[in-house]
């Protein structure tokens, strides 16, 4: 077995690593030890650990006798991103507990069928303003799109303005909880300070009777959550797990952003996703669109990786970490596993026509692994592949084009995007518009007039 203290050796370099190199870290770690290898020895956060990767790795970190989550993601991250005390941060009974919510909430069908018109009137409206002249690029109308579509679907009142407003601090929030060294993280903590206290509010209204939210929707649900002991929880957490609902929905605008990218790089696939919604009459549900959605997830993950608390010595492909290190699941490094995919660097889109069970694909893991019910599989990724793939099939409309500057990435920044977020005009216009989110001059966003 290789040595911990080679891992302990590492610490600071592997730690400034991750912080300077971003997405490229695992491929950093792996030249150490081989191309082949599945597990590397490193220090991180303090502690030795092991970088792991493959579908083995995936059944390894989601095995919840051999690791927890409790405890292993940073704090600056766990309390920006997700929030204090959220589902992310629980293990055994108590996470699959607070977990059947969610999965009640998000992930049966029943709900992306709820969604879908939502994100049909959205993205129809986006394309409208873009044909009268807006320039509002692929990612900030996804984040309008997104966020108003699934505030709505949640039961949230307000009005689309409102909802718009909201949207922009939760994607801000995503933005900026992984530069911790910059001015864009503290905005985020106020960002999520703001948002708690609304998502607080909005729960103590239902509680209070002056809300009536459906049953079965995000604000329904999580006011009147009980915990084990049947205890409701306190109104800030039940707010905190109600944004753990929506805000993976507006997340996924960084997909779209990559998803413009593709698109403009390859107009054979936009021009057949074109003909296919025209065929179908609608922006949902297209297999050619879903396709391509599963394979601009496949190719640009949320984040590189997630880290784990190994609850007792782990020996794993050679490499070994004792009970208290941490298990590093290379999220990026599985994705593009050469094992586990044929042609796996390649961007090819017909690896999944065809393929309806996805969770089925244990490499497969850009909104995590395992079973949805009994791991932490986001079960919020139904609708993120529907609301992807319905970006997708707006993008492709002829009447539009997809401007080429500004679609280079900083693989270093966590999270990223291409830079512009994907320019987006009127086919034939000379001026992108306001990139900044506006329509065009003089007619104010549409959204905010309904």
């Amino acid at each position: 077995m290789a040595s911990i203290r080679a891992a302990a050796r590492t610490l600071s370099d592997d730690s400034a690593t991750l912080l300077t190199r971003g997405y490229g870290f695992g491929e950093r770690i792996w030249h150490r030890v081989g191309s082949g290898a599945r597990s590397a020895p490193l220090g991180l956060l303090g502690k030795p650990a092991m970088l792991t990767r493959g579908a083995e790795a995936v059944g390894l970190f989601y095995d919840e006798s051999r690791i927890h989550r409790h405890g292993a993601m940073p704090g600056i991250v766990q309390e920006t991103l997700f929030g204090h005390g959220s589902v992310h941060s629980l293990d055994g009974d108590d996470h699959r507990h607070r977990k059947a919510t969610f999965l009640d909430v998000a992930y049966e069908d029943a709900q992306v069928e709820r969604l879908s018109p939502l994100l049909e009137t959205e993205w129809r409206d986006e394309q409208t303003a873009w044909l009268e002249g807006g320039g509002r690029s692929a990612y900030d109308a996804a984040v309008g799109a997104f966020g108003r579509a699934i505030m709505r679907w949640a039961g949230l009142p307000g009005t689309p303005a409102a909802k718009t407003r909201w949207s922009r601090r939760l994607a801000q929030i995503v933005d900026g909880f992984g530069v911790p060294y910059s001015p864009e993280y503290v905005e985020a903590w106020l960002n999520r300070s703001w948002s708690d206290r609304h998502a607080q509010r909005l729960v103590e209204a239902v509680r209070d009777g002056d809300l009536d939210p459906a049953r079965g929707t995000a604000l329904h649900e999580w006011a009147w959550h009980r915990d084990r002991q049947g205890v409701l929880l306190p109104a800030r957490l039940a707010g905190i797990e109600l944004q753990n609902s929506m805000r993976p929905m507006i997340a996924v605008a960084r997909f779209v952003a990559f998803a413009a990218k593709e698109l403009h790089d390859r107009p054979e696939w936009r021009e057949r996703i074109a003909a296919e919604t025209a065929d179908r009459g609608s922006l949902i549900g297209g297999p050619l669109a879903v396709a391509f959605a599963q394979e601009v997830r496949r190719t640009a993950p949320f984040v590189p990786m997630l880290p784990g608390r190994a609850v007792e010595d782990i020996a794993f492909d050679g490499q070994q970490v004792p009970a208290g290190g941490l298990v590093v699941l290379d999220i990026l490094g599985t994705d593009l596993d050469d094992r586990s995919w044929e042609r796996a660097d390649a961007f090819a889109p017909e690896r999944f026509i065809g393929v309806d069970d996805y969770e089925a694909l244990a490499a497969f893991i850009p909104h995590g692994g395992a079973d949805v019910a009994t791991g932490h599989r986001c079960p919020g990724e139904k609708l993120a592949i529907a609301g992807l793939a319905s970006a997708i099939a707006a993008l492709s409309d002829p009447r539009i084009e997809i401007g080429g500057e500004g679609l280079e990435v900083d693989r270093r920044r966590l999270p990223t995007k291409p830079a512009s977020g994907g320019r987006v005009r009127r086919r034939g216009s000379r001026d992108a518009g306001d990139a900044s989110g506006g329509s065009a001059a003089g007619r104010g966003c549409p959204f905010h007039r309904r």
